[in-house]
């Protein structure tokens, strides 16, 4: 899941802007009818997947609730998450970025995956757009999405934001899956307190960034139904 200067920035201070070599923009796919492939995402400032280690915690936690699920990864960047639910069975998942390069990349990676592929094919589609213009567009669909994964800039400080459209536009299953990252030394249980029918279920930290799982319980349903 990694992301573009336009989508994320977290180039360490100090860092140059020189060009890093193909190996070391790759996403490798964990598990799945794609396990093993890598896909070579764009050098741009800023863009970096989510950790192996990370995702490997992440789709632990998930387990078989990927299956047949409608996806969306709203932060798209290098794709690894939705790419993830692609091979591990995803019904349909939605890509969105606001970087062009970002999504002639995505695209790309799509027609890799897919090429040769005779058999029924998961539906992706990629859009070219912010958060926030998608969330606002797309309100009130008639086919909510069951698994959400939500990485925004950090230094764009719209968790919350983003969040709060999520659930206000009706974008969301009654017991829709939240995968939530952040920069903050704030726990995102907190963070995301002001959404009280949204249920934490793991929460972690690797370095500076804290990840966690959040259930979208029915709006009045107390946590412990």
């Amino acid at each position: 899941m990694a992301r573009s200067t336009k989508s994320k920035s977290r180039r360490p201070a100090g860092t140059t802007s020189e060009a890093r070599p193909a190996s070391a923009r790759q996403v490798r796919i964990i598990a799945g009818e794609f396990r093993g492939r890598r896909l070579t995402f764009p050098d741009l400032p800023g863009l970096r997947p989510t950790a192996d280690r990370v995702r490997e915690t992440l789709f632990n936690w998930l387990q078989a609730d990927v299956v047949a699920e409608h996806c969306l990864d709203l932060f798209a960047g290098s794709g690894a998450c939705g790419f993830e639910c692609l091979s591990r069975g995803a019904s349909t998942v939605t890509f969105v970025d606001r970087s062009s390069e970002v999504c002639r990349y995505l695209q790309t990676g799509l027609r890799q995956l897919l090429e040769g592929q005779s058999d029924h094919q998961p539906s992706a589609q990629i859009h070219n757009v912010s958060a926030q213009d998608f969330l606002q567009r797309n309100a009130d669909q008639s086919s909510p999405y069951g698994l959400v994964f939500l990485d925004p800039p950090f230094a764009d400080d719209c968790l919350l934001e983003i969040s709060q459209q999520l659930e206000t536009g009706g974008l969301l299953k009654e017991k829709a899956l939240i995968y939530v990252e952040s920069g903050s030394s704030i726990p995102l249980v907190s963070q995301l307190a002001p959404l009280s029918n949204w249920q934490v279920l793991k929460e972690k930290k690797a370095g500076a960034v804290r990840f966690a799982l959040f259930r979208r319980l029915a709006t009045g349903t107390s946590d412990s139904a």
